[in-house]
């Protein structure tokens, strides 16, 4: 049997309320095996010859308010494979916790800090997990890219001694999923690659790009002449035959909806507010009028 031998981080952000999971190993589609997150409850890692009930079985614990090493002992106690399994857990509060059994192949064993575990197994040497440890404690921005830069400072510092194949990071917090209806904030996997931690991380950029929360300054009123110009957008894309006329009547409205769903853009533009994300606009800038003179 292939066994899911990888090195992964589960953290919380207290701060944003979220949780997350990235992992990395020689293994085809890693990300559907060992990372599990459920906001206002934590993350789960289960790996080395994984227990992917430890993922379902491990959350629903932790949505009862247990800790991780509370829900991390009652499933290691249940397990009879306990000695090949490794995971790492964190609860809603952040509190970490994580575990290698006897029989998982060196070198194997994990580290917790302060919202975090991080935990590998086949690995070249420990420097894997503190190269992890210190690069989460040193970096800032969103969980996602955080996690993604642990990864990436694992894998320079030796990690899988097999190589790389897989990668995956998992955040979650509530109504954080495409338009607020679930809480899978960022969901991005790469299922084999021969650098799959550099791709994560160009995928982790464009979601960004499409889905990234937009700054109060960054909200532009689509009036006057901004409304003109995205006129002459819309009639270059061939979704507006009207008049540049400057105002957000509801043609330009209906238009202006129709253009940022193809392009994948609606979540950075609030038409029925008119407003529009100063990046979709230079995005559309770009596309549709190259090289020419803006806001006319």
């Amino acid at each position: 049997m292939s066994v899911p031998s990888t090195f992964s981080m589960v953290a919380h952000d207290p701060a944003a309320q979220e949780w997350g999971v990235a992992v990395q190993s020689k293994f085809l589609a890693v990300g559907a095996a060992v990372p599990w997150a459920q906001a206002g409850a934590g993350a789960v890692a289960t790996q080395a010859d994984a227990n992917t009930a430890y993922g379902p079985e491990g959350l629903a614990m932790l949505a009862l308010g247990l800790s991780a090493q509370e829900t991390l002992d009652r499933l290691v106690t249940a397990d009879a494979g306990r000695d090949h399994r490794q995971v790492g857990m964190v609860d809603a509060l952040g509190r970490a916790a994580t575990f290698t059994g006897k029989a998982c192949i060196d070198w194997a064993g994990g580290v917790t800090g302060p919202g975090y575990a991080c935990q590998g197994n086949i690995l070249v040497g420990p420097d894997t997990v503190q190269a992890m440890a210190l690069a989460f404690e040193h970096s800032q921005g969103e969980l996602a890219d955080r996690l993604v830069a642990a990864l990436a400072a694992g894998q320079k510092a030796g990690g899988d001694r097999r190589g790389q194949q897989g990668a995956a990071v998992l955040v979650v917090r509530a109504r954080g999923g495409y338009g607020g209806h679930n809480d899978r904030y960022v969901d991005l996997r790469v299922d084999d690659d021969s650098q799959p931690i550099r791709k994560l991380k160009r995928l982790l950029q464009l979601h960004h790009l499409y889905f990234g929360r937009t700054q109060p300054e960054d909200w532009l009123k689509i009036e006057g002449k901004l409304c003109r110009e995205l006129q002459r957008i819309l009639k270059r894309s061939g979704h507006y035959s009207g008049r540049l006329t400057g105002q957000y009547d509801d043609a330009t409205r209906i238009a202006l909806r129709t253009l940022v769903g193809i392009e994948n853009l609606e979540e950075r533009c609030r038409q029925d507010d008119a407003l529009i994300d100063r990046v979709v606009v230079e995005i559309l800038r770009k596309k549709f009028m190259p090289g020419e003179k803006r806001n006319r």
